[in-house]
Protein backbone atom coordinates (compact mmCIF):
# COMPACT_ATOMS: atom_id res chain seq x y z
CA UNK A 1 0.00 0.00 0.00
CA UNK A 2 1.72 3.44 -0.88
CA UNK A 3 2.04 6.34 1.41
CA UNK A 4 -0.84 8.36 0.00
CA UNK A 5 -3.35 6.07 0.31
CA UNK A 6 -2.60 5.16 3.80
CA UNK A 7 -2.73 8.82 4.78
CA UNK A 8 -6.10 8.92 3.14
CA UNK A 9 -7.58 6.06 4.35
CA UNK A 10 -6.13 7.30 7.89
CA UNK A 11 -8.08 10.72 7.12
CA UNK A 12 -11.54 8.79 6.48
CA UNK A 13 -11.36 6.75 9.23
CA UNK A 14 -10.48 9.63 11.49
CA UNK A 15 -13.39 11.32 9.70
CA UNK A 16 -15.59 8.71 10.39
CA UNK A 17 -15.02 8.58 13.73
CA UNK A 18 -15.29 12.10 14.63
CA UNK A 19 -18.57 12.24 12.29
CA UNK A 20 -20.14 9.57 14.10
CA UNK A 21 -19.30 11.00 17.69
CA UNK A 22 -21.99 13.89 17.01
CA UNK A 23 -24.86 11.23 17.41
CA UNK A 24 -22.75 9.40 19.97
CA UNK A 25 -22.80 12.51 22.01
CA UNK A 26 -26.60 13.32 21.19
CA UNK A 27 -27.82 9.82 21.99
CA UNK A 28 -25.84 10.11 25.12
CA UNK A 29 -27.71 13.10 26.27
CA UNK A 30 -31.15 12.29 25.29
CA UNK A 31 -30.85 8.48 27.43
CA UNK A 32 -29.29 10.26 30.57
CA UNK A 33 -31.97 13.07 30.06
CA UNK A 34 -35.15 10.35 29.81
CA UNK A 35 -33.70 8.77 33.21
CA UNK A 36 -37.27 10.91 34.27
CA UNK A 37 -39.71 8.96 32.14
CA UNK A 38 -37.85 5.67 32.47
CA UNK A 39 -38.80 5.60 35.64
CA UNK A 40 -42.16 6.78 35.25
CA UNK A 41 -42.08 3.98 32.84
CA UNK A 42 -41.45 0.96 35.39
CA UNK A 43 -44.36 2.16 37.38
CA UNK A 44 -46.35 0.80 34.65
CA UNK A 45 -45.35 -2.54 34.67
CA UNK A 46 -47.21 -5.07 36.63
CA UNK A 47 -44.62 -7.51 37.37
CA UNK A 48 -41.30 -6.44 38.96
CA UNK A 49 -39.27 -8.72 36.98
CA UNK A 50 -39.94 -6.86 33.48
CA UNK A 51 -39.47 -3.14 35.59
CA UNK A 52 -36.07 -4.76 36.73
CA UNK A 53 -35.14 -5.66 32.68
CA UNK A 54 -36.13 -2.38 32.02
CA UNK A 55 -34.47 -0.46 34.31
CA UNK A 56 -31.19 -2.84 33.27
CA UNK A 57 -31.79 -2.30 29.60
CA UNK A 58 -31.78 1.24 30.11
CA UNK A 59 -28.94 2.01 32.58
CA UNK A 60 -26.55 -0.37 30.26
CA UNK A 61 -27.37 1.61 26.98
CA UNK A 62 -27.05 4.78 29.09
CA UNK A 63 -23.70 4.10 30.15
CA UNK A 64 -22.18 2.05 27.10
CA UNK A 65 -23.30 4.81 24.87
CA UNK A 66 -21.54 7.42 27.45
CA UNK A 67 -18.40 4.91 27.41
CA UNK A 68 -18.26 5.03 23.48
CA UNK A 69 -18.14 8.45 23.12
CA UNK A 70 -14.70 8.09 25.55
CA UNK A 71 -13.36 5.96 23.34
CA UNK A 72 -14.19 7.60 20.17
CA UNK A 73 -12.49 10.42 22.02
CA UNK A 74 -8.95 9.02 22.07
CA UNK A 75 -8.26 10.06 18.31
CA UNK A 76 -8.09 13.52 20.02
CA UNK A 77 -5.85 12.56 22.19
CA UNK A 78 -3.00 11.90 19.59
CA UNK A 79 -1.39 15.40 18.97
CA UNK A 80 -0.52 14.55 15.08
CA UNK A 81 -4.02 13.69 14.24
CA UNK A 82 -5.61 16.76 15.57
CA UNK A 83 -2.69 18.91 13.93
CA UNK A 84 -3.38 17.10 10.62
CA UNK A 85 -6.85 16.78 10.36
CA UNK A 86 -9.79 19.46 10.45
CA UNK A 87 -11.77 18.35 13.89
CA UNK A 88 -13.24 20.08 16.18
CA UNK A 89 -10.31 21.85 18.92
CA UNK A 90 -11.88 20.98 22.21
CA UNK A 91 -12.98 17.47 21.11
CA UNK A 92 -10.13 16.10 23.76
CA UNK A 93 -11.67 18.03 26.36
CA UNK A 94 -15.12 16.87 25.33
CA UNK A 95 -13.41 13.31 26.01
CA UNK A 96 -11.94 14.27 29.48
CA UNK A 97 -15.34 15.81 30.62
CA UNK A 98 -17.19 12.34 29.19
CA UNK A 99 -14.82 10.06 31.11
CA UNK A 100 -15.33 12.31 34.24
CA UNK A 101 -18.99 11.36 34.19
CA UNK A 102 -18.00 7.92 34.01
CA UNK A 103 -15.60 8.03 37.34
CA UNK A 104 -18.49 10.05 38.92
CA UNK A 105 -20.77 7.39 38.04
CA UNK A 106 -18.10 4.77 39.42
CA UNK A 107 -17.29 6.71 42.74
CA UNK A 108 -20.64 7.36 43.86
CA UNK A 109 -24.10 5.74 44.58
CA UNK A 110 -25.11 6.81 40.99
CA UNK A 111 -28.49 7.18 40.40
CA UNK A 112 -29.32 7.05 44.07
CA UNK A 113 -27.50 9.85 44.41
CA UNK A 114 -29.55 13.32 43.68
CA UNK A 115 -26.15 15.58 43.52
CA UNK A 116 -24.35 12.87 41.49
CA UNK A 117 -26.80 12.71 38.87
CA UNK A 118 -26.85 16.32 39.00
CA UNK A 119 -23.03 16.25 38.64
CA UNK A 120 -23.53 14.05 35.90
CA UNK A 121 -25.98 16.10 33.99
CA UNK A 122 -23.48 19.26 34.33
CA UNK A 123 -20.66 16.96 33.29
CA UNK A 124 -22.29 15.45 30.12
CA UNK A 125 -24.16 18.14 29.36
CA UNK A 126 -20.77 20.32 28.64
CA UNK A 127 -18.58 17.44 27.28
CA UNK A 128 -21.66 17.85 24.39
CA UNK A 129 -21.10 21.80 23.62
CA UNK A 130 -17.63 21.73 23.75
CA UNK A 131 -17.92 18.71 20.56
CA UNK A 132 -21.13 19.98 18.97
CA UNK A 133 -20.52 23.42 18.99
CA UNK A 134 -16.61 23.30 17.12
CA UNK A 135 -17.86 20.96 15.01
CA UNK A 136 -20.80 22.14 13.44
CA UNK A 137 -19.67 25.82 13.55
CA UNK A 138 -15.98 24.83 13.00
CA UNK A 139 -14.99 21.68 11.36
CA UNK A 140 -18.86 22.01 8.82
CA UNK A 141 -18.28 25.28 7.19
CA UNK A 142 -13.97 24.82 6.03
CA UNK A 143 -15.92 24.23 2.47
CA UNK A 144 -18.26 27.69 3.25
CA UNK A 145 -16.34 30.65 1.03
CA UNK A 146 -17.26 33.68 3.49
CA UNK A 147 -15.50 36.16 5.65
CA UNK A 148 -17.73 34.39 9.28
CA UNK A 149 -16.86 30.98 7.82
CA UNK A 150 -13.39 31.47 7.99
CA UNK A 151 -12.67 33.40 10.70
CA UNK A 152 -14.76 30.59 12.83
CA UNK A 153 -12.82 27.46 11.32
CA UNK A 154 -9.45 29.34 11.84
CA UNK A 155 -10.49 29.51 16.17
CA UNK A 156 -12.47 26.33 16.03
CA UNK A 157 -10.86 23.69 14.00
CA UNK A 158 -7.93 22.04 14.97
CA UNK A 159 -5.63 22.09 12.08
CA UNK A 160 -5.92 25.77 11.44
CA UNK A 161 -5.52 26.65 14.71
CA UNK A 162 -2.39 24.34 15.78
CA UNK A 163 -1.18 25.88 18.94
CA UNK A 164 -4.41 25.81 20.57
CA UNK A 165 -5.18 22.64 19.48
CA UNK A 166 -1.96 21.11 20.88
CA UNK A 167 -2.52 22.70 24.08
CA UNK A 168 -5.98 21.35 24.76
CA UNK A 169 -5.11 18.00 23.37
CA UNK A 170 -1.79 17.82 26.17
CA UNK A 171 -4.53 19.13 28.47
CA UNK A 172 -7.03 16.61 27.63
CA UNK A 173 -4.09 13.82 28.28
CA UNK A 174 -3.57 15.59 32.02
CA UNK A 175 -7.02 15.27 33.15
CA UNK A 176 -7.41 12.05 31.76
CA UNK A 177 -4.35 10.79 33.19
CA UNK A 178 -5.25 12.21 36.80
CA UNK A 179 -8.95 10.83 36.43
CA UNK A 180 -7.77 7.26 35.34
CA UNK A 181 -5.35 7.33 38.56
CA UNK A 182 -7.74 8.29 41.00
CA UNK A 183 -9.96 5.63 39.80
CA UNK A 184 -7.46 3.28 39.85
CA UNK A 185 -6.75 4.47 43.53
CA UNK A 186 -10.35 4.24 44.17
CA UNK A 187 -11.18 0.51 42.91
CA UNK A 188 -7.40 -0.50 45.21
CA UNK A 189 -8.65 0.85 48.30
CA UNK A 190 -12.41 -0.42 47.94
CA UNK A 191 -10.54 -3.71 47.52
CA UNK A 192 -8.76 -3.60 50.18
CA UNK A 193 -11.59 -2.61 52.48
CA UNK A 194 -13.54 -5.51 51.52
CA UNK A 195 -10.42 -8.03 51.69
CA UNK A 196 -10.38 -8.02 55.63
CA UNK A 197 -14.12 -8.36 56.30
CA UNK A 198 -13.90 -11.18 53.93
CA UNK A 199 -11.16 -13.28 55.76
CA UNK A 200 -12.93 -12.53 59.14
CA UNK A 201 -16.39 -14.09 57.46
CA UNK A 202 -14.51 -17.28 56.29
CA UNK A 203 -12.53 -17.02 60.05
CA UNK A 204 -15.72 -17.14 62.25
CA UNK A 205 -17.55 -20.49 60.67
CA UNK A 206 -13.54 -22.09 61.50
CA UNK A 207 -13.50 -20.75 65.14
CA UNK A 208 -17.55 -21.99 65.35
CA UNK A 209 -17.25 -25.13 64.37
CA UNK A 210 -14.24 -25.40 66.76
CA UNK A 211 -16.16 -24.85 69.87
CA UNK A 212 -18.05 -27.23 68.14
CA UNK A 213 -15.40 -30.03 68.55
CA UNK A 214 -14.89 -29.00 71.82
CA UNK A 215 -18.17 -29.43 73.38
CA UNK A 216 -17.89 -33.16 71.98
Amino acid sequence: MSSPAFGAAEQFIEGTIAAALVALWLLAVALHLARPYMLALTRKFTLRLGADLWWTIYVGMRDVFLLQVFLGSFIYFYPDVVKNNDLPITGGLAGAFAFAALILKLMTRGDADARSFQAQTFLIGIGASLYLVPYLLGSQVTMVNSSIATQLASILVSSQNPTWALVLCYLSQAIVGVLGVAAVVYNLRLASSSAPQGRRGRAQPARGAELGDHDE
